[in-house]
């Protein structure tokens, strides 16, 4: 039969607290949980848990949130739980003194196709990349990030509606189900420990941050509309308008040869709109439901956006109660 593991888990946010509960859901050991700080949130910024010290909690398990992977404190009390094995999701970046702690070692779960897409973002940058498959991948974590040995991969389509939402949704359950195959493989004591194949053609998925998600209105609508699914609902892609600055959730590509005989009253307004010479980067609105953006190749519609201060809303939605002073 096989052995029954110690187990710690690490890790933070809702796409870890589908694995923790598909461990614990089979009966596996896990003997402690490891996630970030309390963090100061919402309006009030009231200290606030991690999602998956709401799930530990709930389980009663015991929780561990070390400020500094490094506090001698923190070691001691993670070396108490005398772990065989640490499993990782959508945690930080963990020093060696931690990851090699377990007998069996500690592995990670990774929002891609290894070795593509290593990094903090690896499901934005897949999106925005207009790829059209990723995956999830579990690996043994080494000194180098993201490039441990791999046990076990699994594949997930990226449709062409799909945003970073949809596709994180469903690999965090794919990714559950892969985490526990790993566990069960390494109790049985048969499982691969596959080096990740070399590549010339490697593609990264850094962090993103407030100047990487701007969008640049003088590239392919294709290139914008997959840079705006990738970001889309998080962090999200922005852009200034009249000054103002906008997120933007989605665009839909216009053909800017309409054909003129529409049905409706928005694809005539639309189609009025991209036939009025503008420049590339400049939006045009009837004022009523339509916000348009001329761009490299011929012309995105905005069909749903933030203003500052307020709610996401569609564009019909935006332009009911809120002038933008492009009307033609």
């Amino acid at each position: 039969m096989p052995q029954s593991l110690r187990i710690v888990f690490m890790g933070t946010p809702d796409f870890a607290v589908a694995s923790l509960q598909r461990l614990l859901g089979a009966g596996c050991q896990v003997v402690a949980v490891v996630t970030a700080p309390d963090r100061p949130s919402g309006r009030g910024l009231q200290l606030t848990p991690s999602p998956v010290k709401k799930a530990a909690e709930a389980a009663n398990l015991p929780v561990l949130q070390p400020e500094k992977l490094r506090d001698p404190a923190f070691l001691e009390q993670l070396a108490s739980y005398q772990a065989d094995l640490q499993v990782v999701v959508a945690f930080r970046m963990l020093p060696e003194v931690v990851w090699s702690m377990p007998t069996i070692g500690t592995f990670n779960l990774h929002g891609s196709l290894l070795p593509q897409y290593r990094g903090a973002a690896p499901i934005n940058w897949a999106i925005i990349n207009g790829e059209t498959e990723t995956g999830v991948t579990t690996f043994f974590i080494e000194k180098e990030i993201d490039t441990g040995l791999m046990i076990f991969q699994d594949y997930e389509p990226i449709y062409p509606d799909d945003t970073a939402g949809t596709v994180h949704d469903r690999l965090m359950e794919r990714g559950a189900n892969l985490v526990l195959k790993t566990v069960h493989a390494i109790e049985a004591g048969e499982y691969p420990r596959t080096p990740q194949p070399e590549a010339h053609d490697l593609k990264a998925a850094p962090k993103l941050s407030r100047e990487t998600t701007e969008i640049n209105w003088n590239q392919p609508a294709i290139t914008i509309r997959n840079f705006v699914r990738g970001l889309s609902p998080y962090p999200t892609a922005w852009t200034k308008i009249n000054g103002k600055v906008f997120k933007v959730y989605a665009v839909s590509i216009i053909n800017e040869l309409l054909d003129p005989g529409f049905a409706t009253l928005k694809e005539i307004v639309t189609y009025s709109l991209v036939n009025t010479p503008t420049n590339v980067g400049e939006a045009k609105t009837d004022g009523k439901t339509t916000i348009v953006m001329k761009v490299a190749d011929g012309w995105l519609q905005i069909d749903s956006l933030q203003a500052e201060g307020k709610r996401r809303m569609t564009a019909e939605e935006f332009l009911r109660g809120n002038r933008l002073s492009l009307d033609l």
